[in-house]
């Protein structure tokens, strides 16, 4: 199990979820996973998260300075989503692209605000958005696989937002640094919906990584999302590819 350990030596994140509580209430599949992350100063981010969340900090060594969080373009392909308590059924697979940023709230429990959600279908959009009130948009959005590399391109309908994003996969991880253990290792999300604030457990096997290297990269997500224009422009500060994990969701408290 690995840990990422602050300045302080006391574990902040793990890399094994500590399990649900009751039936999930979905399931799905992410696979060919995409991480490309840049770090910010905490003033970037904390004017965008809900209220009783705070941004969750590590620095690029290991260490917490309290001041350097994470901004994440997650691109990935959906496929097998079910709804255990109500059905075996499956909804269709289609392509996500995500901006996230990191979060601990009042009770310790550390977490992601998803700013924005881009999928490449339709009623999964509009159900995804109805059900859980996450800024979840429709877009046209494919991937492309071949050679050692993935990529993704996608673009929001009605604008002119498009994110591009190809990477090529190198070698395997097969000991995360503490960085790469708090940028995958979430188990959970801060979702502010009806003025609360609720934390939605999720979990899945250890991710499988790889490191992993940019090929081409442009986005309009991020500075969309309220987040510094011009950040996307910028080298990543981490680039990681997963062939995926089948993830469950547990009700929000």
């Amino acid at each position: 199990m690995t840990a990422a350990v602050p300045a302080g030596g006391e574990p902040r994140l793990q890399a094994v979820a500590p399990g649900l509580t009751g039936r999930p209430w979905i399931s799905q599949d992410w696979l060919d996973v995409v991480f490309v992350h840049w770090r910010v100063d905490v003033s970037a981010v904390a004017p965008l998260l809900p209220a009783g969340t705070r941004p969750d900090t590590l620095t690029a060594d290991g260490t917490d300075d309290g001041a350097t969080t994470w901004v994440g373009l997650i691109a990935f392909r959906f496929e097998d989503t079910r709804f255990p308590p109500i059905s075996t059924g499956r909804v269709g697979d289609f392509v996500e692209v995500n901006v996230r940023v990191y979060t601990i709230d009042d009770e310790g429990r550390h977490g992601v605000v998803f700013l924005s959600l881009d999928a490449g279908k339709l009623l999964p959009t509009i159900g995804a958005r109805v059900a859980t009130g996450l800024p979840y948009w429709w877009a046209d959005a494919e991937t492309r696989n071949g050679d050692g590399r993935v990529g993704y391109a996608m673009r929001r309908h009605g604008t002119h937002l498009r994110s591009l994003v190809e990477v090529r996969v190198g070698a395997e991880v097969t000991e995360p640094t503490a960085l790469e253990t708090f940028l995958t290792a979430r188990w959970g999300m801060h979702v502010h919906r009806a003025g609360r604030t609720r934390f939605w457990p999720n979990e899945h096997e250890p991710w499988p990584l790889h490191r992993a290297s940019v090929v081409s990269l442009r986005d309009d997500l991020i500075g969309a999302a309220g987040l510094p224009f011009g950040l996307a422009s910028l080298e990543p500060d981490s680039v990681l590819y997963s062939p995926g994990v089948t993830t469950r969701f547990g009700l929000g408290r």
